[in-house]
């Protein structure tokens, strides 16, 4: 069996000598000394200004929505997991979709102005797989429009552009530490906000809006994560480096052996580097997807149709929205197994199995 994702598990002595700690603090929850640690870790790690430890990176999303103190219409992206948009919808306002770019799969910056109405309160855009949305494009869109920008970077985890973090760009980024990412704490999220005053906020936000003991600065929700969390992502952090070597080499092998195929591969933002998120792989038609998914599954290969299908179309809280490039896009991508446990002879078999049923769709179609 090769799953199609698989979480990083450390030594489980590293992991113990945290809980070791735990035990002895007596501390479980509430910001205590691991979780501190591990924000003052991660700031380091990433090359940001500060940033905030919370839940998951759903309710980053709905922090960050909440800071910005945004109504109306938010322009969004319809090719991304269900929490960019139901986040939105959770916090009173509007999603408006913008259909993505063929190449990169994110948001088609080009197109955002013309989705931009008197109601239009923010953009929120995914750096979909990790891959950076165009920042420049859309940061000159918001401040020519007074817009808000949050970025949601669950995948985008350690990813640079232009020389800086990732996370730098817009007015919050958001980042997803859950079990499935190549970095994770089990659960658990990050914000990240370059405006002090703004991070500030964020800070009261997610503890219920509590600025001391019996005193009250903001509408707030407990946001906070546990000892427990914060010790795996302590462990885990001090394995990153390996993960990521290990994940890169095994998305060069993908290359290399699908290189010959039909299948696209996004296209990858020219000045920054493939963080390994995700190895999606895009088929000519939703039939020969199929057909491959089907092979798969007969060879206990767990495959996932990521992201599909389009929100535009498919949450049953919102009126459908046709999207061309989204809706074909979607019906066509596939993303193969990528974790850190998997070698090289399985990437060697699932690329074998998508070669065989390239082989036959050609066979079928000619």
């Amino acid at each position: 069996m090769i799953p199609v994702t698989k979480p990083f598990l450390p030594p489980q002595e590293e992991y113990q000598a945290y809980l070791n700690e735990i035990w002895s603090s007596g501390w479980l929850t509430n910001m205590g000394p691991l979780s501190v640690e591990l924000e003052q870790k991660l700031t380091a790690h990433l090359r940001v200004p500060q940033l905030l430890y919370v839940t998951n990176g759903t309710v980053a999303l709905q922090m960050a929505i909440k800071a910005l103190d945004l109504k109306g219409e938010i322009i969004t992206t319809p090719f991304s997991f269900v929490a960019t948009t139901s986040s939105i919808v959770w916090e009173g306002c509007t999603p408006v979709f913008v259909d993505i770019d063929s190449d990169s799969l994110n948001i088609d910056a080009g197109k955002i102005e013309a989705a931009i109405t008197e109601k239009t309160t923010a953009i929120l855009a995914t750096h979909v797989y990790g891959n950076p949305c165009d920042v420049l494009a859309i940061d000159a869109i918001a401040k020519k429009h007074n817009l808000k920008v949050i970025y949601d970077a669950a995948h985008a985890f350690g990813v640079e552009v232009y020389g800086k973090s990732i996370f730098e760009y817009g007015d919050i980024s958001t980042c997803s530490l859950h079990a499935t990412k190549l970095y994770h704490s089990i659960e658990g999220g990050l914000i990240i906000a370059g405006n002090a005053e703004l991070h500030q906020k964020l800070r009261y936000i997610r503890n219920f809006g509590i600025s001391g003991f019996y005193e009250f600065a903001e509408l707030g929700i407990n946001g906070k994560n546990s000892e427990f969390h914060a010790a795996m992502g302590l462990v885990n952090l001090n394995h990153i480096a390996a993960i990521s070597e290990k994940r890169k080499a095994l998305v060069k092998k993908y290359d290399e052996l699908l290189k010959e195929t039909r299948l696209q591969r996004p296209v990858w933002h020219q000045d920054s580097e493939n963080n390994a998120a995700y190895y999606p792989v895009i088929f000519e038609t939703e039939e020969a997807l199929l057909q491959a998914e089907e092979t798969f599954k007969q060879n206990q290969i767990g495959t996932r149709r990521y992201f599909y299908p389009s929100l535009a179309t498919a949450l049953p809280y919102l009126d459908p929205t046709e999207m061309e490039i989204t809706d074909s896009i979607s019906k066509r991508v596939l993303c193969l197994p990528l974790y850190y446990d998997l070698e090289i002879e399985d990437v060697n078999v699932v690329c074998g199995i998508l070669k065989l049923n390239n082989q036959i769709q050609t066979i079928k179609h000619s």
